[in-house]
């Protein structure tokens, strides 16, 4: 990908993807996991069809500096693009808090990540073992094991979160899912699947 990030949408003010505050919506262009139920479809080619220039998104978020408290970075996956950092840094600059909205796929990266980030919300796809079923790609669970271990020894407040697929009410995942996250000491939220 470029140096620039790749933007695929804006959503200007939300009070509900970053507990807190009032913030933007960055959505970043790239996924690399198929998930069925993904509700933000379009985002997951590293080319998406209505992109944003990034300088544009930049000079939107430096006027909305005193009325916004932070910016989220959502998806697609936002740690598919190395450019992400930058951007990052960028939005520190402006002295605004940093959100991440993540599925654990590239763990190295996401370690870079965390000490630029207020808060992180990462989404679980289903037991570690068994997330090929959901993602469509081999050694997901593995990465997804690894970025939650680096976030809950990151100090960075977060949440674990899934989507309920009818899948993970099927033979105990979803309970099994929480009985890992309650043993970490937090709770799982749930979210409802999007036909």
């Amino acid at each position: 990908m470029s140096s620039a990030l790749q933007v695929g949408g804006l959503t200007r003010c939300t009070t509900i993807d970053f507990p807190g505050e009032l913030a933007a919506v960055v959505y970043c262009q790239g996924c690399p996991w198929h998930c069925h139920y993904c509700h933000n479809a379009a985002l997951i080619p590293e080319q998406g069809q209505q992109q944003l220039d990034w300088q544009q998104v930049v000079a939107f978020i430096q006027q909305r500096r005193g009325l916004l408290d932070g910016i989220v970075f959502s998806g697609g996956e936002p740690t598919a693009q190395t450019a992400l950092i930058d951007a990052m840094h960028t939005v520190k600059e402006l002295g605004m808090k940093v959100a991440l909205h993540t599925n654990g796929a590239y763990s190295d990266r996401l370690r870079a990540l965390l000490p630029l980030c207020d808060w992180v919300g990462m989404d679980l796809k289903a037991p570690f073992d068994d997330y090929e079923t959901i993602t469509k790609c081999p050694a997901s669970g593995e990465q997804a094991r690894q970025s939650a271990e680096l976030l809950r020894a990151s100090g960075v407040a977060h949440q674990f979160r899934t989507t309920v697929d009818p899948w993970l009410r099927e033979e105990g995942r979803l309970e099994q899912m929480q009985a890992l996250v309650e043993s970490w000491g937090e709770t799982l939220v749930l979210q409802t699947m999007r036909s």
